[in-house]
């Protein structure tokens, strides 16, 4: 059911187990009861194959495009959720045990798939708000992302970005930071901080990847991850929930020696983070009375303390 949620309408589930092309009775068991429900939440069996070379088989399931086929089911198994009473946001969600109604495009009709890459990137997502001003927004965001990236992020700052593959945005709005930098030969780590406003959904649908995340905790990876961390005018809000001091030892964490910390912030709060990294033995350079950029060095506390 959470592989259901999470799929996007005419999504497809490949599936490659035992139970698809072995005949014992546990394994017979095991397909029934996927036959089953698959048939309940309507996923349609686009292909089941064998593979003699390698001596596995898989089947290919595809998620409707409309709740046309959950309506019209003859018995209301799983139930339809009631939408009323959930929100979109799965942080410290329980798993549930209904059926996801499906969307509809703007027109009304039946959800449409994204323009192909790499059109989706700039075009207007299908689930930005039909708001006028929201669609400015995104509009004026993703110009405002493409000419800093271009003016002053790739040329004007002190980062060496040909050893930079692995990159997260701190607190990713619209993806417009990731959408700029996309012909750079790197990835990004859009997060979508849960205290503010709820943009995944359009972070997927420009073909970006994301996830959610309380910086008041832990990050979900193994240390030294990440080449670089970026964010913009993220910690003011962040400090009115916990101790920064906190949030910038976990971002050591995840950093590579000789990766890079690029935040974009008041004076007061730069001179802040400053303080913490260079405690922590970064290199750190402040620029355009905006802009800290900092490189995580080699250094690491003495395993005794000198009197």
């Amino acid at each position: 059911m959470e592989l259901n949620r999470i799929l996007r309408p005419g999504g497809f589930f490949v599936w490659s187990a035992t139970p698809v092309y072995r005949d014992d009775e546990r394994d017979k068991k095991v397909w029934k009861a996927m036959v089953a429900l698959t048939e309940a939440i309507c996923w349609k069996v686009v292909k089941k194959t064998f593979f003699d070379s390698a001596g596995v088989g898989l089947v290919i399931y595809q998620k409707p495009v409309s709740s046309s086929c959950y309506e019209n089911r003859r018995e209301n198994n799983p139930p339809l959720c009631d939408q009323n009473n959930r929100s979109n946001s799965s942080w410290y969600a329980s798993l549930d045990s209904c059926l996801v109604p499906l969307p509809t495009s703007s027109s009304g009709n039946t959800y449409e798939w994204p323009a192909p890459w790499p059109q989706r990137l700039n075009n207007k997502p299908e689930r930005l708000s039909q708001k006028t001003d929201n669609e400015d927004i995104f509009d004026e965001d993703t110009k405002h992302w493409a000419a800093l990236v271009s003016d002053v992020y790739l040329g004007g700052l002190s980062i060496n970005w040909s050893s930079v593959r692995n990159v997260m945005d701190m607190n990713a709005g619209y993806g417009g930071f990731a959408s700029a930098i996309i012909d750079r030969p790197l990835w990004v780590m859009n997060v979508v901080p849960i205290s503010e406003p709820d943009t995944l959904s359009i972070i997927f649908d420009r073909g970006l990847i994301g996830i959610y995340h309380d910086w008041c905790e832990s990050f979900n990876t193994y240390p030294r991850t990440y080449d670089l961390l970026h964010s913009s005018f993220h910690f003011g809000n962040l400090t009115q929930r916990c101790d920064v001091v906190e949030v910038v030892v976990e971002m050591d964490r995840i950093v590579r020696p000789g990766g890079y910390v690029l935040v974009q912030d008041t004076m007061p709060m730069l001179n802040k983070l400053s303080s913490i990294l260079q405690s922590l033995h970064w290199s750190v350079n402040l620029q355009q009375e905006q802009f800290l950029v900092a490189k995580k060095g080699f250094w690491r506390p003495h395993d005794k303390v000198r009197k």
